[in-house]
C-alpha cells in the first residue's frame, strides 16, 4: 500500500464563533484520487479552504509526514499542494496564457507545459490571447484547473470543479480527472455528482454535520443504502 500523502487528524475550524469542522479525520494516499461527498454547508469546502491555509483550525494537517497547519496559502502550495477553488478565482484582465503563466512556481514548467493544457482543453488554445474575464463559466473552470497544475503540484484538492457547467464541458472534466490519474498526481476531489466521484476515486469519505461519517470503496458506499439516503439523496 502507497504511503499517505495527506494526513488530516482531529482538525477542527471555525467562522467567528460558528463551530463548522468538529475534529475531521482523513488521508490521501501517492497516487490516489479520493472525493469527499456530502451535501451543501456539512462543511467540505471549509476542509480544503482550512488545509490550504484560508481558514484557521486547530488539529493536525501533515503532508509528506510535515506540519502544514496555520503556514500560509503560498507556503502550502510551495510545499506542493494545488488548490482549484469553486469560484473560478481567474484575472479578468489577463489572457488564458498569462492566467497560465501565473500558476507557474518558477521560470520553467514543471512535469506540465502549456502543450498539455491545449491538449486536455483545445478550446483554452483557440482562447489563449483572449482576456479571462470574457470567458464562458466552463471556460473559466477549464483554465483554473489548467493554471493550478502549471504549479507541478503533488497533490490537488478541488472543490466542486462540475458545480453549473453544461454536460459536454462535465465530461471534459471528468477526462481531466482520469488525466490525473494516470500521471499519477495525487487528487482530493469536493464533488456533488456521486457518478463522476464514484467512476474515478480509489476511496471515498462522506461529511455530515462537520465530521466524517464514512469511509471506504465506491463499491461499498454504492451498497451502503443507510449512508447515502441519510447524508447524500435529498
Amino acid at each position: 500500500m502507497s504511503e499517505n500523502l495527506l494526513e488530516v487528524a482531529d482538525l477542527h475550524a471555525f467562522y467567528g464563533k460558528s463551530h463548522v469542522l468538529h475534529g475531521v479525520d482523513l488521508n490521501v494516499r501517492e497516487g490516489e484520487i479520493v472525493s469527499l461527498l456530502g451535501r451543501n454547508g456539512v462543511g467540505r469546502s471549509t476542509m480544503v479552504r482550512t488545509v490550504m491555509g484560508l481558514v484557521s483550525g486547530h488539529g493536525s494537517v501533515r503532508f509528506r509526514g510535515q506540519e502544514i497547519l496555520g503556514l500560509k496559502p503560498y507556503q502550502v502550495a510551495h510545499k506542493g499542494l494545488g488548490y482549484v477553488p469553486e469560484a473560478r478565482d481567474v484575472f479578468p484582465a489577463l489572457t488564458v496564457e498569462q492566467n497560465l503563466l501565473l500558476g507557474l512556481k518558477g521560470k520553467t514548467p514543471g512535469r506540465w507545459s502549456y502543450e498539455d493544457m491545449y491538449r486536455l482543453f483545445p478550446r483554452l488554445e483557440e482562447r489563449r490571447n483572449t482576456q479571462a474575464g470574457v470567458l464562458s463559466g466552463g471556460e473559466q473552470q477549464m483554465l483554473t484547473l489548467c493554471r493550478t497544475l502549471m504549479g507541478d503540484p503533488d497533490l490537488i484538492m478541488i472543490d466542486e470543479p462540475t458545480e453549473g457547467l453544461a454536460p459536454k464541458i462535465v465530461e471534459l472534466v471528468g477526462r481531466y480527472l482520469e488525466e490525473l490519474k494516470t500521471r499519477g498526481i495525487s487528487v482530493l476531489l469536493v464533488e456533488q455528482k456521486l457518478a463522476i466521484a464514484l467512476d474515478i476515486s480509489q476511496r471515498v469519505y462522506v461529511m455530515g454535520h462537520g465530521h466524517i461519517v464514512f469511509e471506504g470503496t465506491p463499491q461499498e458506499l454504492k451498497a451502503n443504502a443507510r449512508v447515502r439516503q441519510e447524508w447524500l439523496e435529498v
